[in-house]
C-alpha cells in the first residue's frame, strides 16, 4: 500500500460559503469561467457584487465535455485578452471546472494546439505560464475542486481521444464549496453527479494507488453516498441532503486525488466518446460488475470495501445493482446499444488503459 497523501488545495467547506470568496480572492484580479446557465441563476451577479473590480472579465460559454473544438477559440481570447489577469475562478459543474483547468496552463504562443500536442504525448511537461485556480462547484459529484486533472476531449473525425491534463501545477490553489449552489440542480445532473462521486469513492478503493487516508475519506463518502441519494432524489430542495451530498463529493475527490480512478472510469471514456453517455452514468453502470471482479484479489481492499456495504461481500454486487436500478440506472451495457462482444472487447480495452492498470485485478483474465 501507498504509504504517502498528499492535497494541497485549501478548502472552504458550509452553507453560504460563497460569501468567503472576496477573502479567498484578496487583491488580485479574476477570471471567472462559468457556464452559460450562471448569469440567468443570478451566480454571475453574485460574483459581480461580492468581487466588484477585482472581477476582470468573465467567461461564461463552458460546454459539457470540453473539447479541442469548443477550447480552441475560447483559450486563445483569454491568453490574448487576459493574459494580466491573476487568477482563473472556475465556478460550476466537472466540465466548466476542466475548462479553468486548461485555460490556466499558457502555451508560449497562446495557441491551444500547443497544448493539446503536448497532452497527446501523455508525459507531463513544464507550462510557460501558469495562473492559480479557485474553484467553486454547483454540483456534489465530480471531485474537480480538489484534483488535479481535467480531461479534454477530441471528436475529430479519425482522432477521437480523450486526453488528461495533470501536472503540480494544475491543483487548484482553493476550493470553495457551498452546498446551497446545488439547491436548483435538476434531477438528471444530481443522480450523474451523485453517481459519479460513488464511483470516485469505490474507484480509490479497489486501486493499487491506494492509501490509508484515501481509504478514510473513500469509505466515508460511498457510505454517505448509497445512504443520501435516493432520499435526495425524491426531495431535491432539502438544504441538509445537499449538504451532505456536497460533503461526499468532497470527500470522494479528496481520496482519488490520490489515488486516480480505475476500471469503471476506463470504460466509462469509450460509452461517452463513442455511444454519449453522460459521465456519470457511463462511469456508474459498471460498478457492480467490477466490484464482483475486485473482491476476493487482495485481502486487506476486500476488509476496506467490507466497510462500505453492510452484508457479506458476495452479496455486494447484487446489492449495489439493485441500488442502482432503483435510481433508474441499467446496469446492463446492452440497455446503452452495446453488444456483448463489444461490452467484451472494451473490458479487455479499458483494462489495458492508463486508468484501467490502476484497478487492482488489471492482470486477471478479462
Amino acid at each position: 500500500m501507498n504509504p504517502n497523501y498528499h492535497n494541497p488545495v485549501a478548502i472552504t467547506f458550509g452553507a453560504g460559503m460563497l460569501e468567503r470568496l472576496p477573502q479567498v480572492i484578496g487583491s488580485r484580479k479574476a477570471v471567472l469561467v462559468t457556464f452559460p446557465e450562471a448569469e440567468g441563476f443570478g451566480l454571475t451577479g453574485r460574483v459581480r457584487k461580492l468581487l466588484g473590480d477585482r472581477l476582470a472579465a468573465v467567461e461564461p460559454d463552458t460546454v459539457p465535455n470540453p473539447d479541442v473544438a469548443s477550447l480552441t477559440e475560447m483559450y486563445e481570447r483569454f491568453w490574448r485578452e487576459h493574459g494580466d489577469a491573476d487568477v482563473v475562478l472556475g465556478i460550476g459543474g466537472g466540465s466548466a471546472l476542466d475548462t479553468a483547468k486548461a485555460l490556466m496552463v499558457g502555451t508560449p504562443s497562446g495557441k491551444f494546439s500547443e497544448l493539446v500536442q503536448l497532452l497527446a504525448t501523455g508525459k507531463p511537461f513544464v507550462p510557460a505560464r501558469v495562473k492559480p485556480l479557485v474553484t467553486v462547484p454547483t454540483t456534489a459529484g465530480t471531485g474537480s475542486e480538489v484534483t488535479p486533472w481535467a480531461t479534454v476531449w477530441d471528436r475529430t473525425p479519425g482522432v477521437m481521444k480523450k486526453y488528461s491534463l495533470h501536472l503540480k501545477e494544475t491543483w487548484p490553489e482553493a476550493a470553495i464549496v457551498d452546498p446551497e449552489l446545488t439547491l436548483s440542480l435538476p434531477a438528471g445532473p444530481t443522480l450523474a453527479a451523485g453517481l459519479d462521486a460513488l464511483s470516485h469513492a469505490l474507484e480509490s478503493i479497489w486501486n493499487v494507488n491506494a492509501n490509508p487516508i484515501s481509504d478514510t475519506h473513500a469509505v466515508a463518502a460511498a457510505r454517505e453516498v448509497l445512504a443520501t441519494l435516493p432520499r435526495l432524489m425524491k426531495d431535491l430542495k432539502n438544504a441538509e441532503l445537499r449538504s451532505r451530498m456536497s460533503l461526499a463529493a468532497l470527500k470522494a475527490g479528496l481520496a482519488f486525488s490520490n489515488t486516480k480512478t480505475a476500471l469503471a472510469h476506463s470504460i466509462s471514456y469509450d460509452m461517452t466518446l463513442h455511444h454519449g453517455l453522460p459521465h456519470g452514468i457511463a462511469c456508474s453502470f459498471t460498478l457492480p460488475m467490477v466490484l464482483a471482479r475486485a473482491t476476493g484479489i487482495d485481502p486487506a481492499r476486500d476488509a476496506v470495501l467490507a466497510q462500505v456495504f453492510d452484508m457479506d461481500l458476495k452479496e455486494a454486487p447484487a446489492s449495489l445493482g439493485e441500488f442502482l436500478r432503483g435510481l433508474g440506472v441499467s446496469t446492463d451495457f446492452a440497455a446503452y446499444g452495446v453488444g456483448a462482444e463489444e461490452a467484451r472487447r472494451m473490458v479487455v480495452n479499458a483494462l489495458d488503459g492508463v486508468r484501467g492498470k490502476n484497478f487492482i485485478g488489471a492482470g486477471a483474465p478479462a
